[in-house]
């Protein structure tokens, strides 16, 4: 008789995500996404918009990102799925919204690695003339390194959450350490504190000072918190560690911008100031901010250093966004809204379609934005669109799924969560005209993709649109996008004097006072037309928050 032997059970084809990411590695991610290109051109810019009131808008800028940390901090401990930002809208208000916001979620992780190869080589450019054309378009050489840097990103991811965690563990320490000795050092070697009030405290007035917050790259440097939550369907104990991931990444990272901010103004030649004052800042190196003003004081080992670090801690910031591109296109297809080909995993629980979606997509994304902070400003916008969802969602669902186990509860959070609403909208708002119709345009593209593939039926899981449910969704879009044309802030800021087709119509004051009432208004229908409860439950399944040890 022959006798066979027992085979070992086939490895399933699609064996989902892994929970291998402890605490180190979730505060690691946020924190690698917070300090990225953001800290190499956010001081100029931001100096550039508004003077020394630069440093008052890193704080109202930080305080604005706290806010809305906080609000991600319940919420992703209470739900640990792949791609939270994108999903939480989906349990409160069902598909029709969960598709929407799910789409500004992936709109904005998917350009950020751009943006961070963008910053790396603009920092490059100064001793490489080569990457770029003078206008900072990317020449064929330029284009092709950027290439590979995206394609860098891509291969680090394909072999597991475990393995990015470290790398990306080791590349933080050395993206928070640069930054910590360039400000112990440089402030040292050179500070002059008759620059604080050069022109004035605030020479562009508040206007200057607030559309600084989105256009010259603050909100942009602080954003990244949220990666825990993109990624805490694969963490060990999400219960614990997203909480304290969320809320000890921002704090780390608005200490670090706030010093570089009051160093980089403290260090600045007189000379500097001699074309033009704030708005034409001139310095040797000014292509490399903080390298070229450590070269001009006689600190040229700082400078050698800081050319290293802009390839160290974009790369970075970049390889932890492909990470959450994927995870949020992971997501949306489990929402059944993109097709179920983005769930596909490879043995180590990676995305694999997503990834390389996120790089074919990343490298268009260079082609028609030649700059680092227009590619920001869009970028911003998107982003607070993105976190808009989720103090909409967080209000729901207190109500929704009240027994849920809440490892973090926020305290006075039906408070916060319209008040976190209303500072996502101020800082939309001031991203400026000439950005959010450029916005408005990439939605529209988004819904056409999402569209298709309901159509075409490239999911099974597709859900019934719920429309009742979002029914604030396209007054709050199109009155958004009216309020801004109406409003006098553009992207390039006061201080350049150029028209974005805004009509200036609202004055200064009243049109903040326009979009808070304007967004108590939605905030306070959307809870009203929620999903029922069971719906809700329904929606969010079998999520549950994995216990620790």
């Amino acid at each position: 008789m022959e006798m066979h032997q027992p085979t070992a059970p086939a490895a399933p084809r699609n064996p989902g995500l892994k929970r291998d990411i402890g605490l180190i590695g979730l505060i690691w991610t946020s924190e690698g996404s917070i300090i990225g290109s953001g800290w190499l051109f956010g001081a100029l810019f931001a100096a550039q918009a508004a003077g020394t009131a630069a440093l008052v808008s890193w704080g109202i800028g930080a305080v604005a990102i706290v806010i809305l940390a906080f609000v991600h901090a319940e919420l992703g401990a209470m739900y640990p799925v792949a791609g939270g930002t994108a999903r939480f809208p989906h349990y409160a208000f069902g598909s029709a919204a969960g598709a929407s916001f799910g789409w500004f979620s992936w709109l904005q992780a998917v350009t950020v690695a751009p943006i961070e190869v963008m910053a790396s080589l603009n920092y490059l450019s100064v001793h490489a003339p080569w990457v770029q054309t003078g206008k900072n378009h990317l020449t064929p050489a330029g284009y092709g390194l950027a290439v590979a840097f995206m394609a860098f990103f891509v291969v680090v991811n394909f072999f597991g959450i475990r393995w990015l965690a470290h790398t990306n563990s080791v590349a933080t320490w050395w993206k928070l350490a640069v930054p910590v000795v360039t400000i112990i050092v440089m402030g040292a070697a050179a500070f002059h504190p008759g620059n604080f009030g050069y022109q004035g405290f605030a020479p562009f007035g508040a206007k200057g000072m607030l559309s600084a917050i989105s256009t010259s790259g603050i909100i942009f440097a602080l954003l990244g918190f949220e990666q825990a939550d993109q990624l805490a369907g694969e963490s060990r104990n999400p219960a614990r560690d997203i909480p304290r991931a969320v809320i000890g990444s921002i704090f780390i990272g608005v200490l670090v911008y706030v010093a570089l901010q009051a160093v980089f103004i403290g260090a600045l030649p007189r000379t500097a100031f001699a074309h033009g004052g704030w708005a034409d800042l001139t310095f040797s190196g000014k292509a490399g901010p903080f390298a070229g003003l450590a070269t001009s004081i006689g600190l040229g080992w700082l400078a050698t250093l800081l050319y290293i670090d802009a390839v160290v801690s974009p790369s970075g910031t970049g390889l932890v966004y492909v990470t959450a591109t994927s995870r949020v296109s992971y997501g949306l297809s489990r929402n059944g809204y993109v097709p179920a080909i983005f769930e596909r995993t490879t043995r180590h629980g990676v995305p694999w379609f997503g990834l390389l979606v996120a790089f074919v997509v990343g490298l268009i994304v260079f082609l028609p934005f030649p700059t680092w902070q227009k590619l920001v400003g869009f970028v911003t916008s998107a982003s607070v669109l993105m976190y808009a969802g989720a103090p909409l969602a967080f209000g729901c669902l207190r109500k929704q799924d009240p027994h849920r186990p809440r490892p973090y509860r926020l305290p006075g959070g039906l408070f916060w969560a319209p008040v976190a609403f209303i500072v996502a909208n101020l800082i939309i708002y001031w991203a400026g005209w000439d950005t959010l119709w450029r916005l408005g345009v990439a939605i529209v593209l988004g819904y056409v993709v999402l569209g298709g593939s309901a159509l075409l039926k490239l999911n099974p899981k597709a859900p019934r649109l719920n429309w009742r449910n979002a029914q604030w969704l396209p007054v709050y879009l199109l009155g958004m996008g009216v309020i801004s044309w109406q409003g006098g802030f553009c992207s390039t800021g006061p201080a350049a004097k150029v028209s974005c087709g805004a009509t200036d119509a609202l004055p200064l004051w009243w049109d903040i006072a326009l979009i808070a009432a304007f967004s108590l208004v939605i905030y306070f229908w959307a809870q009203a037309v929620r999903l029922p409860d069971e719906e809700t439950r329904e929606y969010i399944g079998s999520v549950e928050v994995v216990p620790g040890a």
